[in-house]
């Protein structure tokens, strides 16, 4: 089994060089942190600024997301901007097409030196790319049957994050947890990091006794909004629990089922949790978010990505509806291919 604890998002608005220069020192602390050489780290910023100068350059409101993924040992980079879009796409990832005066010669060196790339763009809307890079002396990641993609960023103004999320990966099976503590600041996270730790001892356990334990776990604390979700892509089956405003829809090409919860918050007050099974159709992605996104999207925003990775999935529904007042945590998952 692969545990994998949420990552939090550092934003980095790209409205003036400066930030650019300080997205690029925040990404450098991380490699730094994960002992990469000197190599990688210029890899790294290679990316970090072709990035961020292409949002300052053509984009609006352009923003740069990143962290450190622990489970992999890589560091993710998320361009964000809100239009004018990419006309010609295949152009843009052509060798020796630039921005302009910029270390790399444009997207096609973005994808040539990250260990895995994804981008889509859309006009007037905009353009989403993820770029994650590794210590190419890290051991092989291990392939999974379920990819899973998230994007979890504080509050403004705050650097704790009242969201936290984790999964578990195996085989075929994974568990998924999404945690929104009652406000926002320390005391939310706290009480959210109560529920992960809950969900590390046993993320397979039967739903309903995993929400219950989290309840009775959490009555110290302010308590948490929280969905458990279990998913088996031999099955084609989804079993879900939660209690709260936290949100899990399952979407495809031709199928949008919402999961209810029930009303309540774990570790103040909530009913006899109540188990809900649903269909996962072979195409379909499963995606949980918190309130600090708006639930009223339609499910036509993400049919065109579908079936890239995860993360950009998660990035298009931060860019278009992120409250922004709030923490703001999605998760998504999908089988691979």
């Amino acid at each position: 089994m692969e545990m994998i604890l949420g990552w939090l998002h550092a934003v980095f608005p790209v409205d003036d060089n400066s930030r650019i220069g300080e997205a690029r020192r925040h990404a450098s602390e991380l490699a730094h942190e994960l002992a990469w050489d000197e190599l990688e780290r210029g890899r790294l910023a290679l990316v970090v600024t072709e990035l961020g100068s292409n949002l300052l350059r053509h984009a609006h409101r352009g923003r740069l997301l990143i962290a450190a993924l622990p489970a992999s040992g890589e560091i993710e980079v998320l361009s964000i901007d809100r239009g004018p879009g990419i006309a010609n796409l295949d152009q843009c990832m052509g060798d020796g097409f630039s921005t302009g005066s910029t270390p790399g010669t444009g997207l096609g060196a973005v994808r040539r030196l990250a260990h895995s790339f994804d981008i889509h763009s859309s006009t007037p809307e905009g353009t989403v790319v993820v770029a994650r890079l590794r210590n190419q002396r890290m051991p092989a990641l291990r392939s999974r049957a379920i990819d899973i993609g998230a994007v979890s960023l504080a509050a403004p103004g705050e650097t704790a994050c009242g969201d936290a999320w984790a999964a578990c990966l195996d085989g075929p099976r994974a568990a998924v947890m999404l945690a929104d503590g009652l406000g926002h600041g320390p005391d939310a996270a706290m009480a959210a990091l109560a529920a992960t730790a809950v969900f590390r001892d046993e993320p397979f356990a039967d739903p309903r006794a995993g929400l219950q334990q989290a309840h009775e776990a959490l009555r110290s604390t302010r308590g948490v909004a929280l969905a458990r979700v279990q998913l088996d892509s031999t099955e084609q089956q989804i079993r879900s629990v939660g209690a709260g405003n936290v949100l899990v829809r399952v979407v495809s090409g031709d199928s949008d089922r919402t999961v209810l919860s029930q009303h309540g918050t774990l570790g103040l007050q909530i009913r006899r949790p109540e188990e809900v099974r649903t269909d996962w159709p072979p195409h379909a992605v499963v995606v949980l978010h918190t309130d600090g996104i708006e639930g009223r999207w339609t499910p036509q925003l993400i049919h065109p990505v579908l079936g890239h990775d995860p993360a950009l999935v998660a990035a298009v529904l931060v860019r278009d509806h992120c409250r922004g007042r709030d923490d703001a945590s999605v998760v998504v998952l999908r089988r691979r291919g």
